[in-house]
């Protein structure tokens, strides 16, 4: 079984994009998702609250947005954060990809370039999407500013960057031509996986 990577930048669509994965029989496993159910375990959110000097919530919870407002402003503090959830989430990861049977699985996460996480696949996809329509999304998504949206996709590597890495790119702009690219990418894939 073969692991394909998916990423992008903020606002890119790469839900989108999973999800047109998942509508074809493929499982995905979202790194975000499970981010955020790690920072809900209350061994893990007292840890993060200890080391950003935040408080629990009544429920014994991170204030997402508290968090959001340190790390997306302080690169040091993101590392800080991501050396927290990512080594839970990766094992997740491994749990779950020894459960699935299906020709291949999409790993479908924000920073796989930045973690220098490519070689852990077979391919990686790089959704894309016109900087402006990448921030009215999230915008509209988040109910955040203009300027909380230009901070987070300062905290990732830019496009053409990413670009140069990906071993394919699927322009989001309209949800018929991108559903058109998944198609002919999952054919290639199970093309590969059954030989």
């Amino acid at each position: 079984m073969i692991k394909i990577g998916l990423t992008g930048g903020i606002g890119s669509g790469k839900t989108t994009v999973a999800q047109m994965f998942q509508d074809l029989q493929i499982p995905v496993f979202i790194a975000d998702i499970e981010a955020k159910k790690i920072l809900d375990d209350f061994k893990v959110a007292s840890k993060v609250a200890e080391t950003f000097g935040l408080n629990l919530t009544a429920e014994g919870l991170i204030h997402k947005p508290d968090l959001a407002a340190i790390v997306f402003k302080d690169d040091h503090a993101l590392q800080n954060l991501n050396s927290i959830i990512h080594p839970r989430v990766h094992e997740r990861f491994k749990k779950w990809f020894n459960e699935q049977d299906a020709p291949y699985i999409i790993y479908e996460a924000a920073i796989i370039f930045e973690k220098d996480r490519a070689s852990d696949f077979y391919y990686t996809i790089l959704v894309t999407a016109p900087e402006k329509v990448r921030i009215d999304r999230v915008m509209l998504r988040d109910h955040v500013s203009y300027e909380d949206v230009k901070s987070r996709m300062k905290a990732q590597w830019s496009e053409s960057k990413k670009k140069k890495l990906a071993d394919f790119i699927i322009e989001n702009i309209n949800l018929k031509q991108t559903q058109q690219q998944v198609k002919e990418l999952h054919e290639k894939f199970l093309n590969i996986s059954y030989k």
